[in-house]
């Protein structure tokens, strides 16, 4: 059925991906949506976290046109990490749009701060391991941090930290749930099924909630992260940014 739909949606895909002089900055903002929910964690903020293919330039292995980047998005490539994306004819031209955009936009941050300073920040005045855990340190309620020089680059992490509800990973979404009892249970979600969600509640136990049980569930779609825009200076930010970059795994900085 899915590989049905896929070769449907790119019969109707591609009179409208021929005309994408025509589309809208109400498309491309759709796009940018669905790149965020669904590329960002492997591609990143500038498309260029995958090796071989940096979105931003247009580069790729095995696209040379919007119809070809089009199947990639929808099929996937079978063998690597690229899923199939179910999307309808407009969101799929949404992305293409967005994907163009991005060649337009100017590539994230240059990295100039003080990772010893940036440490300090994170400890001190952020505030950070109230929530977050880096190397062992700090709270299990936000995802742990001690890895994010490998996984993100400066653009996302400065992004994050000046509009974190932009960055905001579904993955990392926290829920509110009441039980029968009338207990009020708030916590992040870290895997979810059918029947149950397991998640790390707000006094940092891990939890399994059958939904059988719960009178109310609901995923929060405002992150709890406060923006540091006004809170930290542009200097200080780099440091931050440099501090997070230097994390490379447990120990390490």
């Amino acid at each position: 059925m899915l590989c049905f739909q896929l070769t449907i949606a790119l019969a109707l895909a591609g009179p409208l991906l021929a005309q994408q002089h025509n589309v809208s900055p109400a498309d491309v903002e759709n796009g940018g949506r669905i790149y965020n929910a669904n590329c960002f964690a492997c591609h990143g903020q500038n498309g260029d976290l995958v090796p071989g293919v940096d979105l931003r330039r247009g580069s790729f292995r095995r696209v040379s046109s919007d119809d070809d980047l089009a199947k990639v998005i929808l099929n996937g490539i079978p063998g690597t990490a690229m899923p199939p994306n179910r999307l309808s004819p407009q969101d799929l031209q949404a992305v293409v749009a967005f994907l163009h955009a991005m060649r337009a936009a100017p590539a994230g941050p240059a990295q100039s701060g003080d990772a010893r300073r940036g440490e300090m920040l994170v400890e001190g005045k952020g505030g950070c391991l109230q929530c977050h855990q880096i190397n062992g340190k700090g709270s299990h309620l936000a995802p742990d941090l001690s890895e994010e020089g490998l996984i993100r680059n400066p653009s996302f992490l400065q992004n994050a930290l000046l509009d974190p509800q932009a960055a905001a990973q579904p993955k990392d979404r926290f829920i509110r749930a009441v039980a029968r009892n009338g207990e009020v249970i708030t916590g992040r979600r870290l895997n979810e099924d059918t029947d149950t969600v397991q998640i790390i509640d707000s006094h940092e136990r891990l939890r399994s909630l059958a939904k059988a049980e719960l009178r109310e569930y609901a995923i929060q779609t405002q992150s709890p992260m406060p923006a540091y825009k006004d809170k930290l200076t542009a200097a200080e930010l780099s440091d931050v940014v440099a501090y997070l970059l230097s994390l490379k795994g447990t120990g390490t900085k």
